[in-house]
């Protein structure tokens, strides 16, 4: 729907211009209430892209955010998680996927305990069964204490806090945030709401092979201590996402050797990066197996944990991601090795859809970077769309190719851009990450109108 937004004066010329439409009104006439106002268009973002760091990749201070809306997995964050999170990091303006990093560290030491082994094929067998059945416990000191005993836990902690996982290694259930920038492009929190998805009974119901208790002799022959590698996004377009899950890992870490560590000696954590790109991560996969890891933490885009899943195979290891929402994770072939605590997208493109739909949009243009997580998630907004009607009429796909390496010429979306205007779109969801405020740019730059309220 158009939406008109002025003086009292434009609100009656536009009434006179119903009246007298065959008069030709509007298009032709002098002065102000003669003019046709040009659409507004509503944008919309992702998680990749909702974030306070999001201002700070534009290169002028433009005020584009303003009024941007979007989803991002999410679950409401305690005080005291946040408080705790701060203390490793006083900087942290958010807290994206921060309870899922802590979650992916904590999910792995209970399993490494329960295994009696650090190998990671004993690992993995434990993963699912952590969450699922079993002793309810909600933090990671009542957890390591009952798996010393040999106990089957089911854990309860600051994301994975209704369901536990499928038998692929997934959340079964999700929470979501609907965000808002306000006018001064951070996000208000005020007018955050969250709202669940998926369906408790998905997760898995399949036992995992008994707990052991923990002996001197498990301890001795357990390959201790554990160690988990980094496989996160410090650098690249997705390093505006870094922060908070550097502090939740460093968190969970401290707060697993605080409660005796795992099978009787501290966990190391051995740091790595993904760089957003798949020869960068595919070296860091490299070392960790050179220095021993057992189980990689990462990584964190979708499309980087593809690249890197054949060389974490081929040494055996354990990959669990704390970010991956990339559907089609769920049916790859990872010889159950791949474990996320990131809802799929299937997910969140309901919960996209929805609250585009809300708005009751006529003509939807949905902008993706060319990637698993960006083709995928708009695949799925579409899909979703298209359920309630809106056909190819109403709904337009756009991609772009984000940069290969950091020293790659910037995304130029100029011509998209002018597709969107001519299209006549009064609604765009950008599906990307830092390197998508380019695409807000020149979306700016072709004379869109971005809403900002």
């Amino acid at each position: 729907m158009l939406e008109f937004r002025g003086t009292r004066r434009a609100a009656l010329s536009i009434a006179a211009c119903a009246a007298l439409l065959l008069a030709g009104c509007g298009s032709d006439g002098d002065g102000e209430a003669g003019q046709a106002q040009p659409t507004q268009v509503r944008l919309y973002g992702t998680d990749g892209n909702m974030q306070n760091s999001f201002k700070g990749e534009f290169d002028q201070q433009t005020g584009l955010l303003k009024g941007m809306k979007g989803t991002t997995p999410l679950t409401p964050l305690s005080e005291d998680f946040k408080n705790r999170l701060l203390r490793k990091d006083p900087k942290l303006s958010d807290f994206l996927y921060a309870a899922e990093s802590y979650d992916a560290v904590a999910i792995s030491a209970i399993a490494a305990q329960l295994a009696g082994s650090t190998a990671p094929a004993e690992i993995a067998k434990q993963i699912v069964g952590v969450t699922t059945g079993g002793e309810r416990c909600d933090s990671i000191g009542d957890c390591l204490r009952l798996a010393r005993l040999g106990t089957d836990v089911a854990y309860r902690g600051v994301s994975l806090n209704r369901g536990g996982f499928t038998d692929v290694g997934e959340p079964s259930t999700a929470s979501y945030a609907t965000l808002h920038f306000g006018s001064d492009e951070q996000l208000d929190n005020g007018k955050t709401e969250f709202l669940g998805a998926g369906d408790e009974s998905k997760a898995s119901v399949q036992k995992p092979p008994a707990g052991k208790k923990q002996t001197k002799e498990v301890e001795e022959s357990s390959g201790a201590p554990l160690k988990l590698g980094g496989l996160l996004p410090r650098t690249g377009d997705l390093a505006l996402a870094y922060p908070p899950m550097g502090a939740a890992v460093a968190l969970a870490v401290d707060e697993i050797n605080a409660a005796q560590g795992v099978l009787g000696k501290p966990v190391v954590w051995v740091d790595g990066d993904d760089g957003t790109n798949p020869d960068t991560a595919k070296a860091t996969v490299a070392q960790h197996v050179a220095n021993g890891v057992h189980v990689i933490i990462g990584a964190g885009a979708s499309g980087i944990s593809r690249a890197v899943l054949p060389d974490v195979m081929a040494a055996g290891l354990v990959l669990f991601s704390p970010s991956n929402t990339d559907a089609g994770l769920s049916t790859f072939d990872d010889q159950g090795l791949y474990f996320r605590t990131a809802p799929s997208d299937i997910l969140q493109g309901r919960a996209l859809a929805d609250m585009i739909l809300r708005d009751g949009p006529s003509r939807i243009a949905l902008v993706a970077r060319k990637d698993s997580y960006g083709e995928g998630l708009q695949g799925n907004v579409r899909a979703e769309l298209e359920r309630t009607g809106h056909g190819s009429d109403q709904v337009r796909l756009f991609t772009y190719d984000p940069p290969a390496t950091p020293d790659a010429p910037p995304v130029d979306f100029g011509g998209g851009a002018q597709e969107i205007k001519q299209f006549g779109a009064d609604a765009i969801l950008v599906i990307g990450f830092g390197e998508s405020a380019r695409v807000i740019e020149a979306l700016a730059a072709a004379g869109v109108n971005i809403q900002q309220q």
